[in-house]
């Protein structure tokens, strides 16, 4: 009953033991099971080992938790074991404030002031120098209060690392160790950090932060979304390696500002040339749209067609493939580069800000995964530390990278046939919707009817399928990529993480990009001709797709919006909606009960886990979208407004998310946004090259360019149409290749019309060179390839220059570290030097001589040390 009185007294808010003065650093919890032995024997040897480390327990009997079955193993470190593993780990702790000036204001500073936060809020402590930790100059740091000297966020960093490394089991041949292992199989139910407070409230105890609240406030609620994200508070928080992502979204979310205005510009260029569109308006037109008799445009159930019913489309096209797409185009391959050369400066200037800049929290990056060091049984002497370390066989080694090796490339071949499978529906859909809609049905649809073709309405069902695949497959990916990455057993926590990324990053690409890739490269590229069609894989009796007489890039358009929107709304709703119905089913029982019978551990315990790879997932979703935007963005200038706005609400919902629906994090440190760093330069570099033969290849701009220059006569676009199309004899058309009697219009009368038009540039029948390629086609792909020469130059050239001119770390945080390593050093020196004079003093009663003092060392020799 005592422990209930103990509970009641400490209610929601207590992140302490019962004494009310020890902080709880972690807890553990679990359910004892009826045959749980083993466990149980686990449990009792890897608690008295922690307590052997140091660590002080206290136990909630499983009498007094919410559920009666639970029981909590609450954690608190010690002084003594802060400070011996804070100099194990080199953590930087302050000894000096920071004297360094503050920067002059930014002129026009009030124009921002809608957009601040509280400066308490911003930077919610001092700005010091700060020195890697030594246990033997305790004097030399600035504590006031050892209690409170390593924030939450660093101590639960250090217990984790002590519960990763603490064995349970002892065996003649190894020592089963680490609480991940107890995890996967057990013996413990979970292991999490707590929450400083409730999100809504703040906590009643003076001596919590509440820290949590004050991140709710401020950063995840909607209503803040045009505020700046407190990233110092972030960072304090739950650590640099999460302060990181969401500095670079926030960054990247600025940036796609830009881009999306210059976007909405193209399209609104787009829109109001509509009157300069000649092309269309000759397609449109009773006269010639109406007089021209169009091929069909698949075998037998498609009958033949007037031009002018393709007008709708035609208009459509222009809003996407006009002047403003070229431009579009160049300037996002400038975008690209000035996005990723300044995030590289925000970062260094982080790295200053946040201690991340010496090589000693590299060296955290490179420690041993538990994993490892438990499934290699393998020792040998490492050169450099002299000491015996476990390795992997090198045969190992080489088998587990081609077991890997083969399953990445059978799951990337599944999802090609999953896309040729798509093909093959949208060349047998095609005629049945020809067929379908030969009378026009769709015209009776109020609105939109008539805007239906069977062009659209195979791609936009095409789109649809496509997705389903492509979401069915990631899921299913996803643990097969985890797997075959656990198998390769990587050998520390950097190496891991790479190793997904790539994995996960390549399946991503082909999986969300390749039917992208086939509208833009390979739809309406290999049709042959009538008479001499080209069928898919020589002998099905599936055509090849011909694109619309407007154009292949709205199909390309309508395939990019579907993908990327359907991705992103999907994405939100995943994020938000799943953990939070989870959490309510988690905690309908609590929510019944009073305050006191529902403590911090127990809330936290009924929140979603945040492994390990859950940054990853938040990084890959955004580097997709990133793809979206760049790899196709000259068929869709409003990619980047549409991912601004996905951006805008992703910010608040991943703050919403990490303060309401997760357990705390695990503090863990993040030079950078590692892996993602490369892939994102990757991809910019082939944005350059996709939008090139975009322009070239899939937009009509190249063909109407050479029309007016070269074969127009006033330098207009009349006539373009009737140039664009060459005449076939219908004679010519082969028994599998005529309409079946009934498919072809009331108008057709096959004894007056005796030819139909085709997009191409060949010769007629009865030419001496008939069906072949005229000069036309070859002046037309000599300016294509012109073009794509032209524009990846131009476009590299000024990627280039722009890199060469801003320098990846500014001059002034250079300057800042110089300026701060200088201090540090002789800050450190004079240190020293009274410190010997005082043990110099107490001996002088032993000596009557007068003690030498080390003498001063001059400011110039310290500052050509330290630069």
């Amino acid at each position: 009953m005592e422990e209930e009185v103990d509970k009641h007294q400490q209610s929601k808010d207590s992140v302490f033991f019962r004494d009310g003065k020890r902080r709880i650093d972690f807890v553990l919890s679990y359910v004892d099971d009826r045959d749980g032995e083993r466990k149980q024997e686990r449990r009792r040897e890897y608690e008295a080992n922690l307590q052997k480390a140091g660590l002080e327990l206290e136990t909630e009997d499983k009498s007094v938790s919410d559920d009666r079955k639970t029981y909590f193993v609450k954690i608190h470190a010690p002084w003594e074991v802060l400070a011996t593993y804070a100099d194990v780990l080199k953590i930087k702790v302050p000894f000096k404030e920071n004297d360094i000036p503050v920067p002059q204001d930014i002129p026009m500073d009030w124009l921002f002031t809608p957009f601040r936060l509280p400066d308490h809020i911003m930077n919610p402590e001092p700005d010091y120098f700060t020195s890697p930790f030594n246990k033997g100059k305790i004097d030399f740091f600035l504590i006031d209060d050892k209690e409170t000297f390593f924030p939450p966020s660093v101590r639960n960093r250090i217990v984790y690392y002590i519960l990763a490394r603490c064995p349970y089991h002892k065996t003649d041949r190894e020592d089963k160790k680490g609480i991940k292992r107890l995890l996967n199989n057990g013996t413990y139910g979970s292991a999490f950090p707590l929450h400083d407070s409730r999100y809504w409230k703040p906590s009643r105890d003076s001596n919590s932060e509440s820290e949590r609240f004050n991140l709710y406030k401020h950063w995840a609620q909607f209503f803040s979304f045009f505020k700046e994200q407190p990233l110092n508070l972030i960072r304090k928080y739950y650590g640099e390696k999460i302060g990181i992502y969401f500095a670079w979204l926030g960054f990247y979310t600025e940036m796609l500002f830009f881009a999306a205005v210059v976007g909405l510009i193209c399209f609104l260029y787009g829109l109001f040339t509509f009157d300069d569109n000649v092309w269309s308006k000759e397609i449109c037109s009773e006269e010639i749209g109406g007089n021209i008799i169009m091929c069909p445009l698949c075998d037998k159930k498609c009958g033949y067609w007037k031009l002018n019913s393709t007008c709708n489309s035609s208009w459509q096209s222009h809003m996407f493939d006009n002047v403003g797409t070229v431009f579009f185009a160049i300037f996002m391959g400038i975008w690209v580069t000035l996005f990723l050369e300044f995030w590289k400066r925000r970062q260094a200037r982080l790295e200053y800000e946040w201690d991340l800049v010496d090589f000693e929290e590299e060296q955290q990056q490179l420690q041993l995964r538990p994993e490892y060091e438990t499934k290699c049984t393998s020792r040998r002497l490492n050169r450099v530390t002299q000491e015996m370390e476990p390795y992997l066989p090198v045969t190992s080694q080489c088998a587990r990278t081609f077991l890997s090796g083969a399953t990445v490339i059978f799951w990337i071949s599944l999802i090609i046939a999953c896309i040729i499978g798509v093909i093959a529906y949208r060349l047998a859909v095609y005629a049945a919707f020809a067929s379908i809609m030969k009378d026009s049905p769709t015209n009776n649809i109020h609105m939109v009817g008539s805007l239906i073709t069977p062009q659209l309405a195979t791609s936009v069902t095409a789109s649809c399928i496509n997705f389903v695949i492509i979401m069915i497959l990631n899921l299913m990916y996803e643990r097969v990529a985890i797997w075959i990455t656990d198998m390769e057993i990587p050998k520390t926590h950097l190496e891991y993480e790479n190793k997904l990324t790539v994995k996960m990053f390549l399946f991503q690409f082909v999986n969300y990009y390749s039917s992208c890739f086939y509208v833009a490269f390979f739809k309406g590229k290999f049709v042959g001709h009538p008479g001499d069609y080209i069928y898919m894989f020589g002998w099905s009796k599936l055509r090849n797709e011909e694109c619309d007489p407007g154009g292949c890039l709205i199909e390309l358009t309508t395939q990019l919006v579907i993908v990327m929107s359907g991705k992103q709304v999907w994405g939100n709703v995943q994020e938000a909606l799943v953990p939070w119905v989870m959490n309510r089913w988690g905690s309908r029982k609590a929510r019944s009960h009073p305050e006191s019978r529902y403590s911090r551990w127990e809330q936290d315990h009924d929140l979603q886990n945040f492994g390990h790879l859950g940054l990853f997932y938040e990084y890959l979703e955004m580097v997709i979208q990133f793809g979206f935007i760049t790899l196709f963005v000259a068929s869709f200038p409003l990619a980047p407004l549409l991912a601004l706005l996905n951006n805008i609400i992703e910010v608040r919902v991943d703050a919403w998310k990490f303060t309401t629906q997760f357990r705390r994090p695990v503090a863990s440190k993040a030079h950078s946004i590692g892996a993602w760093q490369e892939i994102l330069n990757g991809v910019a570099v082939l944005s350059v090259v996709t939008n090139a033969f975009i322009v070239a290849f899939t937009s009509d701009m190249i063909p109407r360019l050479v029309y007016m220059y070269a074969y127009s006569n006033d330098l207009s676009m009349k006539g373009y149409i009737n140039n664009s199309l060459s005449v076939f004899n219908i004679s010519g058309f082969s028994e599998d290749n005529r309409p079946d009697d009934g498919e072809s219009p009331g108008w057709f009368n096959s004894s007056v019309i005796t030819t139909c038009r085709y997009r191409d540039y060949r010769y007629p029948s009865g030419h001496e060179k008939e069906y072949s390629h005229t000069m036309q086609f070859w002046h037309i792909l000599a300016a294509k390839l012109a073009f794509i020469i032209i524009m990846e130059h131009v476009a590299f050239m000024v990627k280039f220059f722009v890199a060469w001119m801003i320098p990846d770390v500014p001059s002034e945080v250079k300057a800042r570290i110089k300026r701060e390593r200088y201090l540090i050093q002789e800050y450190l020196h004079n240190y020293e030097v009274e410190k010997l004079k005082i043990q110099l003093s107490q001996r002088s009663d032993d000596c009557c001589c007068t003690p030498m003092i080390y003498p001063d060392i001059s400011r110039h020799v310290v500052l050509s040390e330290c630069l």
